[in-house]
């Protein structure tokens, strides 16, 4: 299974009076980049949310925007617990450290600043049970990122279709080329005999031993067993990473590489109109292959 790097997911999760929205989105980079965006009030959770993605992607650019919004019925103004806790605790600790006499009643209490908040601000505050929130949180981005993650499959199948596509053109290429290779050097030792023949004015003998040499000597230099056959290799390779479930992109760029640099080599060492065209267009499929590769993970 091939993935691409670029996907979107969307969650929401409900919180006493606020609505708490995940987005996740990925896009082409050469490692794996987790970028955060929330509250930060929120910021001591980031460790649990990193590593929840980490989970699902392993290459690409993943920008993660946490966002907080307050619910309409929610009411006006919430009570801070912590905030009151806090005031009872300190007010404790000055009798007994002290011995300051007096009693924090009920009016005074909700008069002290944090007490009571509007319900938007309260959302950026850590609740009591901060263990339960975390888990809020990093199911909320977990459920957005395996949406990401179907996004980044479905993609992926359209891009290792039309990279199997284009590998089978390549074959049909490597084939003609394959084919087309001793018809080289037969054609190069029937011009040659051709052009020596028309230069030849009958004062010097045709040296049919020297003809042969240099025959040899082209067959030989512009022999491309070695390079079909490498190629046929990357191609084989190629396929296997395509039907593998593991991030492929950086390995699929390096046999890209490796293909480009055999077809370069055929085209230097063969010239022979027919090869000469094959590599061309080979050259122009394999750097189509090479802009799909560049989008999987």
């Amino acid at each position: 299974m091939s993935f691409s790097m670029t996907g979107y997911g969307q969650s929401s999760r409900h919180y006493g009076g606020s609505k708490i929205v995940f987005e996740v989105k990925s896009v082409n980079h050469r490692y794996c980049e987790i970028v955060l965006r929330m509250p930060r009030e929120w910021n001591g959770f980031e460790d649990a949310l990193r590593r929840k993605v980490q989970q699902y992607v392993r290459r690409g650019r993943v920008d993660v925007v946490i966002n907080r919004e307050h619910e309409e019925n929610a009411g006006g103004q919430v009570l801070n617990r912590l905030a009151v806790k806090s005031y009872l605790a300190a007010a404790e600790a000055l009798k007994k450290e002290f011995g300051v006499n007096g009693e924090l009643d009920l009016k005074g209490l909700l008069t002290l600043p944090g007490v009571m908040e509007n319900g938007e601000d309260s959302l950026t505050a850590l609740p009591e049970n901060g263990d339960s929130f975390q888990e809020l949180l990093v199911n909320g981005l977990e459920e957005s990122v395996k949406a990401l993650v179907e996004m980044r499959v479905r993609e992926g199948r359209f891009l290792a279709a039309d990279i199997a596509e284009r590998l089978s053109r390549l074959e049909e290429l490597h084939g003609a080329m394959s084919g087309m290779a001793p018809a080289a050097v037969i054609e190069f030792r029937d011009k040659l005999r051709q052009r020596l023949e028309i230069l030849q004015d009958g004062t010097l003998p045709f040296d049919e031993h020297k003809f042969g040499m240099e025959v040899a000597i082209f067959a030989d230099r512009s022999n491309i067993d070695e390079e079909l056959t490498r190629l046929r290799s990357h191609f084989e390779q190629c396929r296997i990473l395509l039907d593998s479930g593991e991030p492929i992109g950086r390995k699929l760029d390096f046999l890209i590489q490796e293909m480009n640099r055999e077809t370069n080599t055929i085209g230097s060492k063969c010239n022979h109109v027919g090869i000469s065209s094959c590599v061309v267009e080979m050259k122009a499929e394999l750097e189509k292959i090479r802009e799909q590769a560049a989008n999987m993970e």
